[in-house]
């Protein structure tokens, strides 16, 4: 009997330490909420994209996409399943631990039954008291009696509530059946969806092959718009970072004049670095290292102001606000296939309604407004950081001006399926494109 109580009560420390790494209901609870909200917008999206005959790059997105979203679903339901399973597993496991209690504590109940019924006569209680040695012996043995009394209703109330913690288990065990059973309908109704949107994408894909040509063009139109606005993007970086050093040379030079020694002084300091350690004429002119720190410094941050929006754009990774409220990404950071044909994106595209209001995720200062074929694009410096916020309409601020976070840079333009979109963009000092996700927070 002691090797099953303890082989009960590690089996639930194992349960416990494994839930514990496990997400919790709730967390699954919510990331199911989000992505059937993103499969209801795709849904809405890809009806409104439906309406033109002509079939865009935008509808194979949005399906793919909803494809990707539908498998993350199904994925959090098999993760509801594996935590339904475990919870039955523990509640099996607390009602075979509670059984067996009970029944131990039935068998000692009935021992002291009998030992009572035994001794049921006010002879043996009198022998048993005056048999004592001595008055206090008396006291004791009466004491024990008593006490006796008590522990035979002790045990009585110990049955009756481990009676009750066995029914409530009970219960606990057949709600969470009937919860499994209603995970693996969800589970089973959403696996249908799957393979009705693979059927979707399979026939957008044959259209889009009836269509080569336009296919071909609205890549080649994609890809000209990306390279124009890479082009354009670093030209403003490049004025930026003169800019920067212009500031950052006269700047040493003024300090260098307060602090100059009299001309009769022979110690006089020609060194021509800057008092920041940056040097104008260097090909990595406004990168040094200032103080201890192992963090890089730019250009960007030899200013105060400069400084304080490079380090909280960084302490705000992965809780920046989304450029737009609501919409979901349909093309992510990176290289993706379309058509068999390889297509960069330099940042993440978000789908939204037409003429929805774009905002900067951060304070900083507008560095270029950025003039396309179709649309605009604004860029935002953030310190030694830029956003970009593209395919954008009746842009909102100006070359120059301050921002923050929350400001409306423009609104969202319509692309070639009628459909809103934005391309939102993160690039560090170094001129690199980032993946913007991981700096947005979850929604």
């Amino acid at each position: 009997m002691k090797k099953s109580i303890l082989f009960a009560f590690f089996a639930i420390l194992f349960i416990s330490v494994l839930h514990a790494q496990q997400p919790t209901r709730e967390d699954l609870q919510k990331q199911k909420k989000l992505l059937e909200q993103e499969i209801n917008e795709l849904n809405a999206l890809q009806e409104s994209i439906s309406k033109n005959k002509k079939q865009s790059l935008k509808q194979l997105a949005v399906v793919q996409t909803k494809i990707r979203k539908r498998e993350q679903l199904i994925n959090s339901i098999n993760k509801e399943i594996r935590r339904v399973d475990d919870q039955l597993y523990t509640d099996e496991i607390e009602i075979y631990r509670l059984k067996k209690e009970l029944d131990t504590l039935k068998q000692q109940y009935a021992k002291s039954i009998v030992f009572a019924y035994k001794n049921r006569g006010s002879y043996e209680y009198l022998n048993f008291l005056f048999s004592a040695k001595d008055f206090n012996d008396a006291v004791t043995r009466l004491t024990y009696l008593k006490s006796y009394r008590k522990y035979r209703e002790t045990q009585v109330e110990t049955i009756n509530k481990t009676q009750q913690l066995l029914q409530s288990a009970v219960e606990t065990l057949n709600n969470t059946k009937n919860e499994k059973k209603q995970v693996l309908v969800t589970q089973n109704v959403q696996l249908k969806a799957l393979e009705q949107d693979k059927k979707e994408n399979a026939a957008v894909i044959q259209q889009l092959k009836d269509q080569e040509k336009d296919v071909q063009a609205q890549l080649r139109k994609r890809d000209k718009q990306r390279q124009d606005l890479n082009k354009a993007i670093a030209a403003a970086i490049k004025r930026e970072i003169d800019e920067a050093n212009r500031k950052a040379k006269a700047a040493a030079e003024a300090a260098a004049k307060k602090t100059a020694p009299s001309s009769n002084n022979p110690t006089v300091n020609n060194n021509p670095k800057t008092s920041t350690g940056i040097r104008s004429d260097e090909p990595n002119a406004g990168v040094a290292s200032m103080g201890n720190s192992n963090r890089s410094y730019n250009v960007f941050e030899s200013t105060p102001e400069g400084l304080t929006q490079s380090i909280n754009f960084e302490n705000n990774k992965g809780r920046l606000p989304w450029p737009v409220n609501g919409g979901v990404v349909t093309h992510e950071f990176g290289v993706e296939q379309v058509n068999k044909i390889r297509v960069v994106n330099d940042g993440i595209f978000i789908s939204v309604p037409v003429g929805a209001n774009v905002k900067c995720v951060a304070d900083g200062e507008v560095a270029a407004i950025i003039p396309l074929d179709d649309d605009d694009a604004v860029m935002v410096k953030h310190g030694k950081y830029f956003t970009v916020y593209n395919k954008l309409t009746g842009v909102s601020v100006s070359k120059g001006q301050k921002v923050n976070a929350g400001t409306v840079v423009g609104k969202a333009a319509a692309d070639l399926s009628g459909s809103g979109e934005i391309e939102f963009r993160v690039m560090n000092g170094n001129n690199q494109y980032i993946n913007p996700a991981s700096w947005l927070k979850q929604r």
